[in-house]
């Protein structure tokens, strides 16, 4: 198949073209600077230039692809609440292109979304409308769009990690490092689920080639990890003390970060490894912390 991946020089994204070619696949991945077309030209994939703030110049390339993979997305969280509008027109515009046919597009999401409660595992069958997350709005245009005909699933993501990045986690190192202390709120039992980087591009290409409408799939290796774990590990990593602070104190803190530092927000993946046949083998989030260089992090 010819495969269109957004976001195919980002972290998940050029893992996930790792993973079609490797499965022998045609890619055409988007790109917005020199740089990162010479990337994907070595890479082996075909290149699309072009930017999420021009829907059009994703929508052309999606018109004359068998499917489409949507991985990119703008993590400034200053500007969250715009960018997740931002990726509703996106959304919106490469569903324009595929309607009429039958061809998958596969979007992202974040597990938060099939939290019925918070501190209940999320599940592939809830999606929570009402979740303060404003990345609803990419889910909400997922569903404008599988009510107009067109072949389109969700990949919900926990936290993905490697060696390199962690998701919220990686954040959460920068903060330690710049406080001189690996921290967490209250008792530190609240969860972050993980999923490692080769796990999750390996669903994504699972989930593409079963392009089953309305699905909604939870990348999810490890259910929850608990931020004391976390912050334990962060803590031998940068060789600086581990310690709890209130939920009052986070804010000042954490900053942004705030927002997530105390949240638990557990996820189960048993449908998904059950439909698709996923069978996560990639190290835990832990591990991951653990075999990281942090010197070379802050190079």
């Amino acid at each position: 198949m010819r495969i269109f991946v957004t976001g195919a020089t980002g972290f998940i994204g050029s893992a996930v073209i790792s993973e079609l070619l490797k499965a022998g696949h045609q890619v055409i991945g988007m790109a917005r600077s020199d740089a990162a077309a010479r990337t994907l030209e070595a890479a082996g994939a075909e290149v699309n230039r072009g930017t999420l703030e021009e829907p059009d110049s994703v929508r052309t390339v999606a018109e004359n692809a068998d499917a489409v993979i949507h991985t990119a997305f703008d993590h400034n969280f200053s500007r969250f609440v715009e960018n997740c509008e931002k990726d509703r027109r996106v959304i919106g515009a490469m569903g324009e292109a595929l309607k009429g046919s039958n061809r998958p597009l596969v979007i992202t999401s974040g597990t938060g979304l099939g939290n019925a409660k918070l501190g209940q595992p999320a599940l592939e069958d809830v999606t929570n409308f009402d979740h303060p997350n404003p990345r609803v709005a990419s889910e909400q245009a997922g569903n404008e769009l599988l009510d107009a005909g067109v072949n389109v699933s969700v990949m919900r993501l926990p936290q993905v990690h490697n060696t390199v990045k962690q998701g919220l986690i990686s954040p959460l190192i920068d903060i330690a490092r710049a406080k001189g202390i690996s921290a967490y709120v209250d008792d530190g039992s609240n969860r972050f689920p993980a999923g490692h980087l080769n796990d999750v591009a390996l669903l994504y290409r699972l989930a593409m080639e079963r392009g089953e409408p309305g699905a909604r799939y939870n990348a999810v290796g490890e259910e929850g990890v608990t931020s004391r774990e976390i912050a334990g590990a962060v803590g031998r990593g940068l060789k600086m003390p581990v310690a709890s602070i209130s939920r009052q104190q986070a804010a000042d803190h954490f900053g942004w970060m705030s927002m997530f530092a105390g949240l638990d927000f557990p996820a189960s993946s048993a449908k998904t490894r059950r439909i698709l046949a996923w069978n996560p083998t990639g190290p835990g989030l832990i591990a991951d912390l653990d075999d990281m260089d942090y010197r070379k992090l802050a190079a």
